[in-house]
């Protein structure tokens, strides 16, 4: 029974590392470079382990992206635990974005890979595709959450109009801020953050005016 126990150990530990070699490679290289002939290498592991523990080249990137999604939307939860500080829309939704950042800088491997999947042909299939695509809804809901947190205040139904309207730019804000730090490190992430903060503040305050505009003009 010892034994049984410290071989699951053991097995776990080397799912473990072959899924931190594989991400690591995988977002700087590419998916083509993660062969499992590099991985093993890495790893110290034998081609053999690999395959005992992911069925196919694919298997394992679904692998390393479910992995990575859970442990990154985890770590967004306890980081913006409480709620958004702040009184106006735009204070709160810099305070959110800018743990959203944190968290992302924590664990840059991750949006780079994904980034790079979305971006690229070379992992085109099915299982692959499915958890990419699970991946960017789960990241539009948290989007719109956080919107319609800020927007409070305007009451659940307007709130909720201008996170469904803004929820996709403020996305592509996001990852277009990720994409130009990796071409320019020496950026400051966090002014991003607050500068788009500011512009989906300012676009959803004329949604509102604009709903409360044509509520009154029902009445």
């Amino acid at each position: 029974m010892e034994g049984e126990k410290t071989g699951n150990r053991r097995g776990r530990r080397s799912r473990e590392e072959i899924l931190d070699a594989a991400a690591r490679i995988m977002a700087e290289r590419g998916y083509a470079a993660a062969s499992l002939s590099v991985i093993s290498r890495e790893t110290g592991l034998p081609k053999s382990a690999v395959y005992h523990h992911f069925d196919s080249k694919a298997g394992l990137l679904s692998a390393v992206m479910a992995r990575g999604a859970y442990d990154f939307f985890a770590a967004m939860r306890q980081a913006q635990a409480g709620g958004p500080e702040g009184d106006t829309p735009r204070e709160r939704l810099t305070w959110f974005l800018l743990r959203t950042g944190e968290v992302f800088m924590a664990r840059p491997e991750f949006l780079r890979l994904h980034l790079l999947l979305v971006m690229s042909a070379e992992a085109a299939e099915a299982e692959v595709d499915a958890i990419i695509e699970r991946v960017r809804r789960d990241g539009r809901t948290h989007m719109n959450e956080m919107i319609a947190a800020s927007f409070a205040a305007a009451g659940p139904d307007i709130a909720q109009a201008v996170a469904d309207e803004l929820d996709y730019f403020g996305i592509a804000g996001f990852d277009g801020a990720f994409v130009a730090l990796q071409a320019e490190p020496g950026r400051d992430l966090a002014a991003q953050m607050t500068l788009l903060a500011e512009a989906v503040a300012a676009l959803g305050e004329a949604r509102v005016a604009r709903l409360r505009a044509g509520g009154a003009a029902h009445r």
